[in-house]
């Protein structure tokens, strides 16, 4: 992402999410960085419809509405996903994916697994992956 257009994101963070503490700002600066960075290495021809009023991400990909949910693992812990399922009815999305962002490469995924099976997250999300930001890579788990 350029860093005009991120300047330009925060902006708009800044101003339509006025009533969020710096530390949820902050969250919300962290999941913008997060979504631009996995349409530009999943599919760059992915759009960007909403990521501000909520946790899970609404993108348009190969002509359908889908939710997009970060989890860093290191940082919280995996939401709630009942939740995920209203969200899912309520904005007509076709699918839900789950990732788990990491900062350095996890060679062994039973951590993620131990957190899908523990949160039933196969039961509530159609796609799994782990992304590994700084090395742009991702990989599918279900």
């Amino acid at each position: 992402m350029e860093l005009t257009a991120f300047h330009e994101l925060t902006q708009e963070i800044s101003l339509e999410c006025f009533f969020m503490t710096e530390s949820q700002q902050e969250e919300k600066v962290i999941q913008l960085i997060d979504l631009h960075h996995f349409v530009d290495c999943f599919d760059p021809k992915m759009k960007i419809i909403s990521y501000l009023h909520h946790s899970i991400n609404i993108v348009e990909h190969e002509g359908e509405k889908k939710g997009i949910l970060f989890c860093d693992l290191k940082h919280s812990s995996v939401p709630d996903s009942n939740a995920s399922e209203e969200f899912r009815r309520r904005y007509c999305l076709t699918e839900l994916w789950f990732v788990f962002v990491e900062e350095s490469f996890v060679p062994d995924t039973s951590l993620y697994t131990d957190a899908i099976i523990e949160n039933s997250l196969d039961i509530f999300y159609d796609r799994i992956f782990t992304f590994n930001f700084f090395q742009s890579a991702i990989q599918p788990l279900k």
